[in-house]
């Protein structure tokens, strides 16, 4: 696990959270990486890999993807850690991109230029 990669992810997330979310958001979605709990590091850690690697390989042809094909990216992959860390999650981890409130797609949005920047 690369503490630093999941650590601009989590900071990437925080800062999209705080941006997106309508109101008050829950502690937990604002917890600093020190307080995340460990399955979350390792997610956060394999999700920003995931989506180094896709831009890597594809040659910078990611530039040309929009805010949504960006963002639905990184939803799937973290549903997939979802499903790596818990044998039965709760549908709203789980949820599809059409069924993510706005804030949450935005700020999976969000995380992906991160990558692209600073990855």
């Amino acid at each position: 696990m690369d503490d630093g990669q999941g650590r601009i992810f989590r900071e990437a997330w925080i800062a999209g959270v705080r941006k997106h979310y309508p109101g008050e958001p829950k502690p937990g979605y604002i917890a600093p990486w020190e307080q995340t709990p460990e399955w979350e590091r390792h997610a956060a850690s394999a999700v920003f890999e995931q989506v180094k690697n896709f831009i890597e390989i594809s040659g910078g042809g990611t530039a040309k993807l929009s805010r949504e094909q960006k963002g639905r990216f990184v939803a799937l992959c973290w549903i997939a850690q979802i499903h790596k860390h818990f044998a039965e999650p709760k549908p709203s981890f789980v949820a599809d991109w059409d069924s993510m409130p706005e804030w949450h797609r935005q700020t999976d949005s969000d995380i992906f230029e991160t990558i692209e920047r600073e990855g």
